[in-house]
């Protein structure tokens, strides 16, 4: 694995959900070729796990401070990691254990 990629997890907050903020952030993240996953938590912010080059994934941050047409984003809280090559392409998380890590 390149010493460049990184992995970016992210907590979205604000009008997030019920405005196809996954399905914009999935199609983004395989757009730049990202693996990882989004998720709409039951506290109404949106969480997301990505791996992919630093330089895709600073895109991907920016990005998700705007969001689908119809979101309104408040805040991005961003923590950076190494990538682990766990993920294979990038998707729609439906359920979540919550006793899983992060």
């Amino acid at each position: 694995m390149s010493e460049d990629m990184k992995r970016l997890h992210a907590i979205v907050r604000g009008r997030v959900q019920g405005v196809s903020y996954r399905y914009y952030t999935t199609l983004k993240a395989r757009e730049l070729g990202i693996a990882g996953w989004v998720y709409n938590r039951p506290d109404g912010a949106v969480e997301l796990m990505a791996e992919g080059s630093t330089s895709v994934l600073d895109t991907l941050e920016a990005w998700l401070h705007e969001g689908s047409p119809s979101a309104k984003v408040d805040s991005v809280d961003v923590t950076w990691n190494k990538a682990t090559g766990e993920f294979n392409d990038f998707e729609t998380v439906y359920y979540r254990d919550d006793s899983s890590t992060v």
